[in-house]
C-alpha cells in the first residue's frame, strides 16, 4: 500500500467538507447541531441519548454532503433542464428532508419529557 496516496485520500476527503461547509444548507445544519449539543450539555443527556443525537446529526450532514455531491454531478452532465435532472436533484433533497424530519422527531422524543 503507497502510505502517501492513502494519506492524500484524507486531504481530499477535508477539503471536501470544506466545499461542504460553503453550502447554505449545510451551515443550517451544522448550526442546528451546534445548537442541540448545548441543548444536551445543558439538559444532561444519558449515554444513549446522546448516542441517538451524535447518530442524527452524523446521518443529517452526511445526507447533507451526498445531497451536494450528486447536485454537482447533474449540474456537470447537464447545462439544460431535464425531467430526469431535476428528479435526481430532488430525489437527493427529499432524502435530505426525510432525514431532517427523523432527527427533529428523535430530538423532541428526547428533549420534551425532560424539559415539560
Amino acid at each position: 500500500m503507497d502510505i502517501r496516496k492513502f494519506l492524500r485520500s484524507f486531504v481530499y476527503a477535508f477539503q471536501g467538507i470544506v466545499t461542504a461547509t460553503k453550502e447554505q444548507n449545510m451551515r443550517f445544519h451544522l448550526a442546528s447541531a451546534c445548537i442541540v449539543m448545548i441543548a444536551g450539555f445543558l439538559t444532561g443527556l444519558t449515554s444513549i441519548e446522546w448516542l441517538a443525537i451524535v447518530i442524527v446529526i452524523i446521518l443529517v450532514i452526511g445526507a447533507e454532503m451526498i445531497n451536494s455531491a450528486i447536485e454537482r454531478v447533474v449540474d456537470l452532465a447537464t447545462t439544460e433542464f431535464h425531467p430526469l435532472a431535476k428528479a435526481a436533484k430532488d430525489i437527493a433533497a427529499g432524502a435530505v428532508l426525510v432525514f431532517a424530519v427523523g432527527s427533529v422527531i428523535i430530538g423532541v422524543l428526547i428533549f420534551f419529557p425532560k424539559w415539560f
